[in-house]
């Protein structure tokens, strides 16, 4: 339509506001597993299972409580070569380990000390903040504050009152994370160049509708 919409059913101004809130974070997954391959599936089970005790054990000597580490079933595949000719490799077992640090001082000892103990891939460190839902609802404040300011600029451009709400949609927090920008999503520098993000920003996003009544 040559760059323009129709509105079928016009009723009033539908503006999007959205907002951010940074913290400190003050909680952070580490995602670790054991993948170890034996020739016979009772010794990938033992090796690794092995691997999983020490890593256990030193979780626990960094006081961190085993509610805090979540250890997935064992699993076993067996493992081939794949190219001119198939040979058999031997058979895979593998645990993953999440482990929740609210210290976050440690974390780079726990990591080196995890995977000295067996642990030989680290899928990453995942930082967030235990007030999220606090956070959360004070974006969302700020996000009906921001859609009400812009509402109220276009009203006045327009030589229109704005009349009651007659419509409210939340915008899903992943969506906002790809479209809203005007802060870091995921942190910022860490400042001293340890693993330890600045920030967390939690986002909010709504679209609100309001009715129209003439200047």
């Amino acid at each position: 339509m040559n760059g323009t919409q129709s509105i079928d059913a016009p009723w009033g101004i539908s503006v999007f506001g959205a907002a951010s809130v940074d913290a400190p974070p003050d909680l952070a997954r580490l995602r670790v597993a054991i993948e170890q391959t034996r020739q016979k599936p009772g010794e990938a089970f033992e090796v690794t299972r092995g691997g999983v005790n020490r890593i256990r054990e030193v979780v626990r000597g960094h006081g961190i409580p085993d509610s805090a580490v979540s250890t997935s079933r064992l699993n076993l595949k067996s493992l081939w070569t794949y190219g001119n000719e198939r040979k058999f490799l031997g058979y895979e077992c593998t645990a993953s380990f999440v482990i929740e640090l609210r210290e976050l001082d440690i974390l780079e000892t726990v990591l080196v000390d995890v995977v000295e103990a067996g642990a030989n891939q680290v899928d990453g460190v995942e930082f967030d903040v235990r007030t999220k839902k606090e956070l959360r609802a004070r974006a969302r404040t700020a996000a009906v504050a921001a859609a009400q300011e812009k509402a109220d600029l276009y009203a006045e451009a327009a030589g229109v009152r704005l009349g009651p709400v007659v419509h409210i949609k939340d915008v899903d927090s992943e969506q906002m994370r790809n479209s809203y920008r005007s802060h870091s999503g995921g942190g910022g520098d860490g400042g001293d160049g340890d693993l330890t993000p600045g920030k967390i920003s939690v986002s909010a996003g709504v679209v609100i509708g309001f009715s129209i009544i003439g200047g």
